[in-house]
């Protein structure tokens, strides 16, 4: 990586705060690391980010982007290669409104990012919030609150649901014909994670992100051309966001020619960091500015599903939280 070599430390938080913090600690003091990277969850993001950020060790987020260290709680040593969780469903907000839909009924696992997903879409959505539920995380069955939302017929259900829950609730949702009650939007939830699994089922479903398998640049097409390649199937934005991080901490390194936090830090922090996204700028709190898009669920030439792009919601967005960020 930046023309030094690299080892590279994986641990398993095991989806556990407790753990996550147990092995951060032990990344920069035993290990010694120049940086963390990764992590999926941002309760564990939150869990981490202190004990890392003040050991003077960088800190690089491959997805998780709590509010809380964005905005008063952001700190110089933690750099975002992904988003600030409200952006994405900011787009989603500001899509339903634009198209003129009056009602909403909005869902999210009752954790840190749930709550910024939905705080994102209020933020942008004008209409009515027929009902703002939190389901618990992990949970498989949505029977309750499918019988809820089809008592209460909104115009548009939007859903933050990632990984199994996804699966299990858009399964769920076809099953008791739900497309006939209203229509679905998601973020992070009809995806290259779990369309393999829900393939024809998610056909049309409308959501918004910051990447395509199908954003037209040359770093993107050569990263998606060599994961299928690899591995017989598109990469998900999770693959996607870890590249771009890797990318990252090359360019830091090189145009820096220093592991040192600090100057490392420098070079993130001035953006142009190339990514599958195309040229990455970065706000004052470290988080990036960026598009956001608005992709369907389609069937590629070969049958396979995966996301399309079909509009762009946001051009250059920033995060709501940035203006409280004060290094």
């Amino acid at each position: 990586l930046g023309g030094m070599e690299a080892e590279v430390i994986f641990v398993d938080d095991q989806r556990k705060p407790d753990v996550a913090k147990q092995l951060a600690n032990r990344l920069v003091k035993s290990d010694k690391v120049d940086v963390v990277a990764g992590v999926i969850w941002s309760n564990l993001m939150m869990a981490i980010h202190k004990p890392v950020t003040r050991s003077d060790t960088l800190l690089i987020s491959s997805n998780a982007g709590p509010s809380p260290i964005a905005g008063s709680g952001c700190h110089e040593n933690f750099i975002s290669m992904s988003w600030q969780n409200d952006q994405t469903t900011e787009g989603m907000g500001k899509h339903l409104q634009s198209i003129g839909v009056e009602s909403a009924y909005i869902m999210a696992p009752n954790y840190q990012a749930g709550k910024d997903m939905l705080s994102g879409f209020k933020r942008q959505f004008n209409g009515e919030i027929v009902a703002e539920v939190y389901t618990k995380l992990g949970q498989s069955d949505f029977q309750a609150e499918l019988s809820t939302l089809r008592a209460a017929k909104p115009e548009a259900t939007f859903v933050f649901q990632p990984g199994g829950m996804g699966i299990n609730f858009v399964k769920q949702w076809k099953q008791a014909g739900m497309d006939s009650v209203s229509k679905l939007y998601t973020v992070f939830t009809v995806d290259a994670v779990s369309l393999p699994a829900l393939k024809d089922t998610a056909l049309g479903v409308i959501s918004t992100q910051t990447w395509s398998p199908d954003l037209d640049n040359d770093m993107n097409n050569k990263f998606v051309s060599d994961y299928k390649a690899a591995h017989g199937a598109y990469p998900s934005f999770y693959a996607a966001q870890a590249y771009d991080t890797m990318m990252a901490i090359d360019h830091a390194v090189r145009e820096s020619g220093s592991t040192d936090a600090g100057a490392m830090r420098a070079v993130l922090a001035e953006g142009g960091i190339p990514t599958t996204r195309g040229t990455l700028a970065m706000n004052t709190n470290q988080f990036p500015i960026q598009n956001i898009y608005l992709r369907e669920v389609v069937l590629d030439a070969d049958g396979v599903a995966t996301t399309k792009v079909i509009g762009t919601v946001f051009e250059d967005h920033s995060d709501a939280y940035a203006s409280e960020c004060k290094f």
